[in-house]
């Protein structure tokens, strides 16, 4: 396998098919693209070409299970880390309970909307607070400067699978858009409850009681309680209660 990098005017895209026809049979396999404004601005693309002897595996996602009658897990909190624990539990035959102190994206939005409009705050369904994080309503940007990074080529083939752009596998600075994001997160949502899992929104977490041995029990501000062998704590910054 060897890698190379092709420059092309921001008015079109590399002539890939005349490539690889020049190539001898090599298969091109785009990795990145950003634009170079440096100077003039262009298109940078690099590619990964595998020759015959080379062995080429498209990724694959980790295959997901059924966990309507598995051990459940809580996660509380319902923004990017929790969805994604939610996901991988799921990947794993774990049952994921998910609790939320703000509202579901769709009715989120129109919160924001009164915030907006009327300066009508609704302090547990704001910018910080909801189903999709503090980040659900800022562009949809991807990007982490955590130095503790786990497999964000999984993460990004996810939210495709979920319904944002293909370019995110390859751009430099992928975003998926405050316009799509909400679909792609209701998406999301929507797979965990037909894979077994639930989501309890208006849900504010107020204690947790229990050992990794027994288990643990999960109390909200409204009386109620939920079990499950351990609890992910995926609130976010704002969530300081």
């Amino acid at each position: 396998m060897k890698t190379f990098e092709i420059v092309c005017p921001l008015t079109r895209e590399p002539r890939l098919k005349e490539i690889e026809a020049k190539a001898a049979g090599m298969k091109w396999v785009l990795k990145k693209r950003s634009i170079d404004a440096r100077k003039e601005p262009v298109w940078r693309y690099q590619y990964e070409a595998y020759g015959p002897d080379d062995h080429y595996e498209p990724y694959t996602l980790p295959a997901f299970q059924d966990v309507h009658d598995a051990d459940s897990v809580i996660v509380v909190g319902a923004g990017p880390a929790g969805m994604f624990a939610a996901l991988k539990l799921i990947s794993l035959g774990i049952r994921p309970i998910v609790l939320e102190r703000g509202k579901d994206v769709h009715r989120r939005k129109l919160d924001m909307a009164k915030l907006s409009r009327e300066g009508e705050v609704n302090p547990e369904s704001n910018y910080c607070y909801g189903e999709g994080g503090a980040g659900a309503f800022s562009d949809g940007k991807l990007y982490t400067r955590s130095t503790k990074r786990g497999d964000i080529r999984e993460v990004l083939h996810l939210l495709v699978k979920f319904g944002a752009s293909k370019d995110i596998l390859i751009d430099a600075h992928p975003h998926i858009g405050s316009d799509k994001l909400p679909a792609v997160v209701e998406n999301i949502r929507n797979f965990v409850l037909q894979s077994g899992g639930e989501y309890h929104f208006e849900t504010r977490v107020v204690s947790i009681h229990g050992n990794p041995d027994a288990g643990f029990t999960v109390g909200s501000a409204d009386g109620k309680t939920y079990s499950g062998k351990r609890v992910i704590l995926a609130t976010g910054h704002s969530a300081r209660d």
